[in-house]
């Protein structure tokens, strides 16, 4: 006799139980360095280097009294030929292999440098303002006052019509730097950035779990233990160049503990704060939720 339990006819079948993601057992949360925000310049130093070298154009270093020519006759197989040059002041001579050898052979210029001007400027201008960015802080409505100054004194300039002038000047501005020096810069830079990111970086830092949380705040410095009752995490606000610009949705959070000895623990430069922020929310509502079941 069977006893396997009937469907009633028109039931539709119960519908599989929905699992929910558990949420993590440890939130872990690094407190980077102002150097993250460098990666602009090794990045475009490396992008100016690439265009320099496509650009196949070469530095020639020339003597005082070089002037240029526009017709030099020069002598190819015998056979006597016109070009355009420049001549060297009388006394003065090519660079040659053998400095104290002018019978030794001459060097052709190798110097690889982009015949555009605006690639050193450009290499110039994101150095300077990485550098202002990373060393003035602009919070909240500082980074509103600083933009709506520059869009008025853009306005202001236009409708005085001193643009031109001003863009007449800047055409004069020409700095030029050669393949090398832009691949030292954004080499080292970057060896250093990547040193500092994946490792240095890494042993300042607070991790979070459902009741205690520990806190390393300098490198080669012991962990401390401290109870997340009463536990609160403050998101600082934003700094509109630093954080969004440059710094992809990084953030600065202070961590205070509870009781008469107070503890206040500042965490800059935390990358992905918002989901980190989450993150550790999600793990403290769990424990309220199964010690409060």
């Amino acid at each position: 006799m069977s006893t396997t339990p009937q469907t009633p006819a028109g039931t539709p079948p119960a519908a599989p139980a929905q699992t929910t993601a558990a949420p993590p057992q440890e939130v872990t949360v690094v407190s980077h360095s102002n150097l993250f925000y460098w990666w602009p310049v090794w990045a475009v130093g490396f992008l100016m280097a690439i265009f320099t070298a496509f650009d196949k154009h070469a530095m020639a270093i020339v003597p005082p009294g070089t002037k240029a020519w526009t017709k030099v006759t020069i002598e190819e197989q015998g056979v006597p030929k016109t070009r355009e040059g420049y001549v060297l002041a009388e006394g003065k001579h090519v660079p040659h292999e053998n400095p104290d050898d002018l019978n030794s052979p001459v060097v052709d210029p190798y110097l690889h440098m982009a015949s555009k001007k605006g690639v050193g400027v450009i290499f110039s201008t994101v150095l300077l303002l990485v550098i202002v960015i990373t060393n003035v802080p602009l919070r909240g409505m500082w980074s509103l006052v600083v933009i709506l100054t520059i869009v008025l004194l853009s306005v202001i300039l236009a409708l005085a019509g001193a643009w031109e002038y001003i863009f007449s000047k800047l055409t004069l501005l020409d700095i030029r730097i050669n393949m090398g020096g832009y691949l030292l810069i954004s080499g080292v830079l970057f060896a250093i950035w990547l040193g500092t990111f994946l490792f240095f970086d890494k042993q300042t830092y607070i991790v979070f779990t459902p009741r205690s949380f520990r806190v390393c705040t300098e490198i080669g410095g012991g962990e401390k233990v401290y109870d997340t009752m009463g536990m609160t995490l403050e998101r600082q606000k934003g700094d509109l160049f630093r954080h969004y610009l440059i710094g992809l949705g990084s953030g600065d959070m202070i961590v205070k503990t509870a009781g008469a000895q107070a503890h206040h623990f500042d965490l800059p430069n935390v990358l992905a704060i918002s989901r980190k922020m989450k993150q550790i929310d999600d793990l403290l509502r769990s424990e309220k939720h199964v010690s409060g079941s």
